[in-house]
């Protein structure tokens, strides 16, 4: 067998100058697609926090109604505790000024007051004047200035208190 030929020595070129415009781009392309990749990455991790907030905010609803039908049941023990789960949806940091005046107005008993200035207005009398929003107690109220269970129409005793006799 014949030995092969030697192969050709190459010659190498440096080039001293300053890179080309594509040569540049090319070497920022992994920079790009990790740049890339985190604002992808932030953005799904805004999505899901955004999405976890909307369903605890579903959930703090459905409770809130929960607490609301046990309220207005007519049952006192049940509507003691629908007052007390009540007070703590209120302190919740879910919710927000719409979700608190939602819980205000359905402890002030607005159909009271209305029937109140209606009969005012039959009568002739000037209508009662609508109360604040103060979270004073007022008389005979029951769990932090709420409203009683009895207070919504419930078969309730006057002169009765929830585990007392009287």
């Amino acid at each position: 067998m014949p030995p092969t030929p030697a192969p050709t020595p190459i010659e190498v070129f440096v080039h001293t100058g300053p890179a080309e415009w594509w040569q540049i781009l090319a070497a920022l392309g992994p920079l790009a697609v990790l740049l890339g990749a985190l604002i992808a990455g932030v953005i799904g991790w805004r999505t899901l926090k955004q999405k976890a907030e909307a369903d605890n905010r579903a959930e703090w609803w459905k409770r809130t109604q929960w607490a609301l039908d046990a309220v207005y049941s007519g049952d006192k023990k049940r509507g003691t505790i629908g007052l007390k789960v009540l007070k703590v949806l209120g302190e919740s940091e879910l919710a927000g000024d719409g979700e608190l005046a939602v819980l205000e107005a359905a402890s002030e008993r607005p159909l009271d007051q209305a029937a109140q200035a209606r009969l005012a207005r039959a009568t002739g009398e000037a209508p009662p004047a609508l109360e604040t929003r103060s979270r004073t107690p007022q008389p005979g109220a029951g769990v932090d200035g709420e409203p009683a269970p009895s207070d919504n129409g419930g078969g309730h005793k006057p002169g009765r208190t929830e585990g007392g006799a009287g």
